[in-house]
């Protein structure tokens, strides 16, 4: 019997859409009801970005204000299953997820329904991660699997590659030298088998064991590094994002945060690791593998 499923998501790009596309043929193949809604806010964002606008969001986005979205309409009072696309930005969920997330209608097709998430991301979606899953918790959705997938260059590179991006509106390779920014062409059409992979457990409504076979399928990773270092940015984020909220003119703090995360992303973070890599890290590897297992699990 045909499942219906719905696939919830904003994309600025398009590259998220790119992803949820591949991700769902198998279920679209296998006969199921796909619904995809693709939600857009009500003042659109500048893509390409500038500077400005960029980082204005920053203080609404790690606070978890939501904005005003464009009207739209679930088919459907209930789901069989639900897709959740996001992204991060400044290391929590997306504004325009957020709001999504907080609307009354998705809240109501979320409760007691088997909850699927996926990203796109540059290489830190772990703290985002973990806050749409207090979202999910709270209303009292079934997070079964969790799938993460981020541009694998080396973090420098794909910083200077994700701000061209961003900036330029060409996901291209800058200056012929640079790798194409984002998720790779390759990884988003292999996402189809993680599709198939959550089929396989719709198709008999039972969801255990789906999102260790996700992992083993390395649907999703957590890297040490990164793990470590959004560890200690997402709370320094917090502390900007509260000061600059309380602040009449931001513009000043603003480009002073910007100024702060290329300090700390290269000069600061470099030092940090490797002192942890000295004196730290040798010592805590049973509560790594702890973190591990927590990031990548749906808990």
């Amino acid at each position: 019997m045909a499942k219906k499923i719905l696939v919830i998501y904003y994309s600025q790009s398009g590259q998220l859409e790119d992803i949820l596309n591949n991700f769902t043929a198998p279920l679209v193949q296998a006969g199921n009801i796909v619904e995809k809604v693709r939600v857009h806010v009500a003042k659109d964002y500048p893509f390409p970005w500038n500077g400005k606008a960029f980082f204005s969001v920053m203080p609404d986005c790690v606070l978890g204000v939501p904005t005003e979205l464009k009207s739209f309409q679930l088919k459907e009072n209930k789901y069989d299953l639900v897709i959740l696309g996001y992204q991060a930005w400044f290391l929590s969920p997306s504004i325009p997820v957020n709001s999504i997330l907080q609307q009354p209608s998705v809240k109501a097709v979320l409760k007691d329904t088997p909850v699927v998430t996926i990203t796109g991301a540059r290489n830190m979606w772990i703290s985002a991660m973990e806050r749409i899953k207090k979202i999910l918790k709270a209303s009292e959705a079934k997070l079964v699997g969790s799938i993460a997938l981020y541009d694998k260059h080396h973090n420098f590179i794909s910083f200077i590659t994700i701000f061209y991006w961003m900036f330029k509106g060409k996901k291209g390779r800058w200056l012929g030298i640079f790798p194409k920014p984002g998720v790779s062409d390759e990884d988003i059409i292999n996402t189809s088998r993680f599709g198939e992979t959550v089929q396989k457990h719709l198709a008999v409504e039972s969801w255990d064991g789906l999102q260790e076979e996700l992992i083993q399928q390395k649907a999703i990773e957590v890297k040490y590094n990164l793990m470590f270092i959004e560890s200690k940015a997402s709370r320094i984020f917090a502390i900007w994002a509260n000061i600059i909220a309380k602040k009449k003119k931001r513009g000043p703090w603003l480009v002073a945060f910007k100024y702060y995360l290329l300090i700390a992303l290269f000069i600061a973070a470099p030092i940090i690791l490797t002192v942890d890599a000295i004196f730290f890290k040798p010592f805590l590897s049973g509560r790594i593998k702890k973190q591990k297992q927590l990031y990548s699990g749906v808990n």
